[in-house]
């Protein structure tokens, strides 16, 4: 075994492999069915066990839970339905005594409708200072009876929703970019941003390591709040003429975040910004704003390897000229598994674990939605009384949303709900035919999904070939790609349909067992 990498000269974010959990569906520790925070505590050996460096938990702030708790009625608490506080703080605590770190989901573009804020609007009059932290404004047409513009609500219907005043009558209409029960902030209200910076520093004070912004290129809104060119609703797609995002004065709202966060110097801010053109995205990940920014790219790209080379490039090029960290992920909370991606069944799983070993192969963050690492499909036949996404009601029963890649994680055992609760169901229900991509299953199979991405994070972490910034392209068959690191690692693609001869070295690891020097199609590996 060579010295590993060494970690010390750089924050601890910029080489991470983070583990996403949405926490409803990792693990339930009080037999409710919805897992919760003293399942994610039960589970640290499992995820020490992995190799993972941190872990970037879903929303679990006090919440009505209309859009899975991105609807946060109080941003300085805990949910019941997860523990409560205590239960944050434990966590906290027993994963920093496995050395791993806990960055938590913040929801700056909104609020619950239920937040004490939101409440208090509705009681106030038009113009008064509670409705001044929110976008309230009066309709068009006749009486105001017209939302004030046309933006649509990403969930389906306008983003506009008309309050009625304390008198009975119609009165202004309120801006909801999402569903209506979670109305956007004004962030030109200097109150809005000093609260928001009260809950960077209470969930930082209790130790926690960082946070991933929900919407982070939405928050600033376009002065006058005019009509779109085109109505329609888009979801989680690059789309830069979109009034309704990336406004030039979402920077100065980051600048003031990260001074909060300059205030520890080991935390760190990831965003979620969809943005297409790579300067516009570069922005958000100055010097001065957030240490990393989600790239989509790869969890949007199919599975050739042109595709997958023009993601890796264009992922490059958005951070490079600002000399950023570049992040990868192949799927998460929001978007269908990676295996049903690429086709299902065992090409799918066979491509899923390829594309794994070229993005752990990549230099910066990685991002590993749970369940990728047991190679999950989407559940895409759940019935369709158990949906629960806020997308399959907007839209009149015609899209069924995101829960097929919310399924719970099947833990043990050979029938549902595979341990993952002591309930008869969980809530959403396992499919009968995960027996036997169950985690138990799996560490006991060298060959397994879950092996493979073990050994995949440990080698990344302890070999010092996987230093250096950037990579370089070499020459290598028709649908196949393959780069070197600085440091010496090579990793080669084979997205054809045949095998191919692998260039000289030792393999190090591979997706799938090469034979006589060849590589198999759909297969990943990496030599030295």
């Amino acid at each position: 075994m060579t010295a590993p990498v060494d970690r010390t000269t750089q924050p601890w974010w910029r080489s991470a492999v983070f583990y996403q959990v949405y926490p409803r569906s990792f693990a339930d520790s009080d037999g409710d069915g919805t897992g919760d925070l003293g399942g994610i505590r039960d589970k640290l050996g499992y995820l020490e066990l992995l190799g993972v460096d941190a872990l970037w938990v879903c929303p679990v702030m006090r919440s009505p839970m209309v859009d899975g708790g991105y609807d946060v009625s109080d941003p300085r608490d805990i949910d019941p339905l997860f523990g409560g506080l205590e239960a944050m703080d434990e966590l906290i605590a027993e994963a920093h005594d496995r050395h791993i770190k806990i960055t938590m989901d913040l929801v700056p573009n909104h609020t619950s409708s239920e937040h004490p804020w939101f409440t208090a609007a509705l009681a106030a009059a038009p113009d008064s200072a509670e409705r001044a932290r929110y976008i309230f404004r009066p309709g068009r047409g006749p009486d105001g009876a017209q939302p004030p513009n046309n933006w649509p609500s990403i969930f389906g219907g306008p983003a506009w929703t008309r309050v009625t005043e304390a008198d009975g009558s119609p009165g202004d209409w309120y801006l909801h970019i999402f569903a209506p029960e979670q109305p956007d902030l004004n962030w030109d209200n200097p109150e809005v941003a000093a609260d928001f910076e009260q809950t960077l520093r209470f969930w930082l004070d209790r130790g926690v390591d960082g946070f991933r912004l929900d919407v982070a290129h939405g928050m600033a809104k376009p002065n006058g709040l005019p009509d779109l060119a085109e109505v329609s609703t888009k979801m989680l797609v690059h789309d830069d003429s979109d009034l309704r995002f990336n406004n030039p004065g979402v920077h100065d709202i980051h600048r003031r975040i990260r001074k909060v966060l300059d205030e520890y110097p080991d935390a760190v801010a990831i965003g979620e910004v969809w943005v297409d053109d790579n300067t516009r995205f570069s922005e958000y990940v100055r010097p001065d704003e957030l240490h990393l920014a989600f790239n989509f790219r790869l969890a949007e790209t199919a599975f050739t390897s042109d595709a997958v080379r023009a993601a890796i490039e264009n992922s490059l090029a958005a951070v490079g000229p600002v000399e950023a960290t570049p992040t990868w992920t192949l799927s998460n909370h929001d978007v269908e598994r990676e295996v049903t991606r690429y086709g299902g069944g065992a090409e799918g799983v066979a491509r899923a674990r390829a594309m794994m070993m070229v993005e752990l192969a990549l230099p910066g963050a990685v991002f590993i939605y749970n369940g990728s690492e047991l190679g999950l499909p989407n559940a895409d036949d759940l019935p369709e009384a158990a949906l629960r996404d806020p997308v399959w009601e907007r839209s009149g029963h015609t899209e069924r949303g995101r829960d097929g890649c919310r399924v719970p994680i099947p833990w043990e055992g050979a029938a549902p709900p595979f341990g993952f609760t002591t309930a008869a169901e969980s809530w959403l229900p396992i499919p009968s035919q995960w027996a036997a991509l169950t985690v138990e299953a799996q560490l006991e199979e060298l060959g397994s999904t879950v092996s493979l991405y073990r050994m995949a994070i440990e080698l990344r972490g302890v070999r010092k070939e996987f230093a250096g910034p950037d990579i370089e392209w070499f020459g290598c068959p028709a649908d196949c790609l393959a780069f070197r690191r600085p440091g010496g690692l090579v990793c080669v693609l084979n997205a054809s349909t045949a095998p191919i001869a692998l260039p000289p070295g030792d393999v190090l690891l591979a997706s799938a067992r090469p034979e006589h020097g060849k590589l198999p199609a759909n297969a990943a590996a990496w030599l030295v």
